[in-house]
Formats: structure tokens, C-alpha cells, sequence
């Protein structure tokens, strides 16, 4: 009997490019962006970095419906901004699915989300006024009481089954779909929500600054001229079942899950392994876990942060992990959504199978000067590439040398 496959049959995404998957794709294909100082009601800064902040209001008319729905008994005057934005991304990945709430309370439910910080890093005014003998307003503190995200949407959605937030920096999004993947190959539960979310914040803002990573302007990945990295924020989420369980409830999958990799540098507590060490094995695991070769690749969607060790590093992999007959269409899409951390593997997911399914993918924003230091330049800002075949690759390098990699087919 042949083994069903993993299939995504609902997506959601939040981020700078817009409050769900059209309009990212719309935005992202026509390079309409929104790259801008630190909004005010972010945090102040009078540091000169960019962000890509997602809108102001988080929650969407969909997450706002689906929270009306629920009527759980989940607190939700103490949701933080992160939890808002995962609470728009799952709304609109199971209406895309077809999965009311009746039929997702029958079944067992696997929810893993991976994020770098959540909403614990936005605590500071209540550390100052708590310092000073004060008595803040304690809705920081109850935020951070319902941070776990995984936990949190179990609650709001009143489900069951397993839980897990990963917190594997950079690569967090990334490694929460590869774990609800083997959730669902290995019948753990029956259908699964994975992806990531992290708003932002001014600690890991500073932190970034504090490192040297990041770019006064919008970020060049792989650019010649590249300085760094732009942070943002948002949610992606997939939802995840055997493909026999969706076409039994007449549901056509948009694609399917067919690999995924993890492997570490071990080389550094911040920089990757000059010739990513971590990612070719983590390359190399994915692909034999899809039972595919590169040659049946299309598109790789790259970590492509526009730091130079970063880049340096990745083209590095990627030259010896592609053939030199091997035309593969290399992109990073963080010159449109900044670099959104715990979310970052899952919008890119999302991303690399909207490209997918459209038999295209849009080119690299940022990138016009080649590097004559890297061996592997991707496509172009400006120009679109056609996909000869319908699976392409994710990869997340993350602090501490965590590497992570998908494999992804699309449906037409």
C-alpha cells in the first residue's frame, strides 16, 4: 500500500506585504513594499533602522470572526501582538482548508509554532515602573503567562493533541513544519498547525543593531553592497494532513511537504559556518527524505538575510551542492518582508509554494550588484524566473549554527 503524503490543504500569512496570501502575492509580484522607520506605536527609537512592521492592528477581520467563534474560555484581552498575529494566519489557513471548528474539536490536533522571543521581550515599561516602587498595569506580565503560542491556540481553539513551541532562533519556523510533518507521517495526530510568529521588539531590535547586522537602508541579500539585515514581523501557518484525509473530505491539496532537514554547524554562537557546514547536510537530509535529487528542483528560497557572513556562507553551500548543468532559480524574499526571526521559515515556505503554484517566481528585491566573493547569485530584483518543475526548497540558517531545510511540491 502506498504511504499517504503529508498535505498542505489551508495557508495564512501576516507580514509587511499584507494581511493575507493575495495580497502578499499580489504585493510581493509587484514589489510593493513597506520598509519604514519604527513606527511609534511599535516602540520609540532614535536608532536609523528600517523594519518591516506588519499593520498596526494585527488581528484580522477573519481572526476576529474566529475568536468570536471559538468561545473558549482563553483570556483574550491579555492575546499579545504575536499571538494576534498567529490568531490571523490560522483563521485564514483553516477557512482555506474547509475545517470548521465542530470538525477540528472530533479530531486530534497537532499544533507546533516556532518563534525567537514572542511578546516577552516588550516588558520593559513594567521592569522600570516595578523598579522605581511603582504599580504598573500587570497586562505585560499576562502576556507573557500566555506566550506559549502552541498551548494558547490550543486554548483558544479548545483542541487537542500534541504541542510544541521551537525556539531554534532563526530556524524556528522552519523546524516546526518539519516536526508536524513527522507528527503526521508517523500518525501522532490528525492534522497538524505548524508554522511561526514574532512580532517585533525593541530589545532584539538593539540586539541586531548592537551586533553590527543591521542595514541603515532596505536590505540587499547577497548584494554586493549589502550591509545587513532589516527586521520584521508577522505569522505563517500551515495546515497539515494525510493527503487519503483531505481528498476523503473533498479537499484538493494546494501541495505537499515532502522533506525536511535539520542539522548544526556547531561552529559559533552567532556565525554560521563560512562554508555552511550545517545546511548542506541539512540540504542533503531533505532531499532524501522527499526521495527526490536536486536535479528535480525548481526554485530554492534561500535564508538570504543580506549580512555578509550569511550570504557568504549560503552561496558557499549552495556552490557545491548544485551542479554545475543544474540551473536552479536561487531567491530571498526578506528584501520584501525583512527578516521576521521565529516567523521567517514559515512565510518563506509560503512563499516558495505561492511561487509553486504559479510557475514563477518573482526575482531577489535588492539584489542588482553581483559579488564577486560568492560562487551562487540569485535571481535578479526585477526579473521573474519560470519553474520547470513544481518542487522547490525552504532553507532557514539560524544563531548557534541551527540549519533547517524543506522540501515543497506544489499543485498546479
Amino acid at each position: 500500500m502506498t504511504k499517504s503524503r503529508v498535505a498542505i490543504t489551508g495557508i495564512g500569512c501576516v507580514s509587511a506585504l499584507g494581511m493575507e496570501q493575495h495580497t502578499i502575492w499580489k504585493n510581493l509580484r509587484e514589489r510593493i513594499i513597506s520598509c519604514t522607520p519604527v513606527p511609534d506605536w511599535l516602540f520609540h527609537t532614535e536608532l536609523p533602522y528600517p523594519v518591516f512592521a506588519a499593520p498596526q492592528e494585527p488581528l484580522s477581520e477573519a481572526g476576529r470572526d474566529l475568536l468570536e467563534d471559538t468561545l473558549s474560555d482563553f483570556p483574550t484581552g491579555v492575546m499579545s501582538r504575536t499571538l494576534n498575529l498567529a490568531v490571523s494566519a490560522v483563521a485564514e489557513a483553516l477557512n482555506q482548508a474547509r475545517i470548521d471548528l465542530q470538525y477540528l474539536r472530533r479530531k486530534k490536533v497537532g499544533i507546533a509554532m516556532g518563534t525567537t522571543v514572542g511578546c516577552t521581550f516588550n516588558n520593559e515599561d513594567y521592569y522600570e515602573q516595578w523598579r522605581r516602587g511603582m504599580k504598573p498595569d500587570l497586562a505585560p506580565i499576562f502576556h507573557y503567562l500566555s506566550g506559549n503560542l502552541a498551548q494558547a491556540l490550543h486554548g483558544i481553539l479548545s483542541t487537542q493533541g500534541p504541542s510544541a513551541v521551537v525556539t531554534n532562533a532563526c530556524a524556528s519556523g522552519t523546524d516546526a513544519i518539519g516536526l508536524a510533518k513527522g507528527w503526521i507521517a508517523s500518525g501522532a495526530c490528525d492534522l497538524a498547525v505548524a508554522g511561526g510568529a514574532d512580532e517585533l521588539s525593541r530589545i532584539a531590535y538593539n540586539g541586531f543593531a548592537g551586533l553590527q547586522l543591521s542595514d541603515t537602508e532596505q536590505c540587499r541579500p547577497f548584494d554586493r553592497h549589502r550591509k545587513g539585515l532589516n527586521l520584521g514581523e508577522g505569522a505563517g501557518l500551515l495546515v497539515l494532513e494525510e493527503e487519503n484525509q483531505a481528498l476523503e473530505r473533498g479537499i484538493t491539496p494546494l501541495g505537499w511537504v515532502r522533506g525536511y532537514g535539520s542539522a548544526s554547524d556547531a561552529w559559533h554562537p552567532t556565525a554560521p559556518h563560512p562554508e555552511g557546514r550545517g545546511l548542506k547536510y541539512a540540504f542533503g537530509q531533505a532531499l532524501a527524505d522527499a526521495g527526490l535529487s536536486i536535479q528535480d528542483v525548481a526554485m530554492i528560497n534561500a535564508h538570504g538575510t543580506g549580512t555578509k557572513a550569511n550570504d557568504l556562507a549560503e552561496a558557499n553551500a549552495l556552490s557545491d551542492l548544485l551542479p554545475k548543468s543544474c540551473h536552479v532559480a536561487v531567491v530571498s524574499t526578506k528584501g520584501m518582508t525583512g527578516h521576521t526571526l521565529g516567523a521567517a521559515g514559515a512565510l518563506e515556505a509560503i512563499n516558495t509554494l505561492l511561487a509553486l503554484r504559479q510557475g514563477v517566481t518573482p526575482g531577489t528585491y535588492g539584489y542588482q550588484s553581483s559579488d564577486p566573493q560568492l560562487p551562487v547569485n540569485p535571481i535578479p530584483q526585477g526579473i521573474s524566473a519560470p519553474l520547470p518543475t513544481r518542487i522547490g526548497m525552504s532553507q532557514s540558517l539560524a544563531f548557534g549554527g541551527g540549519n533547517a531545510a524543506l522540501v515543497i511540491e506544489a499543485r498546479p
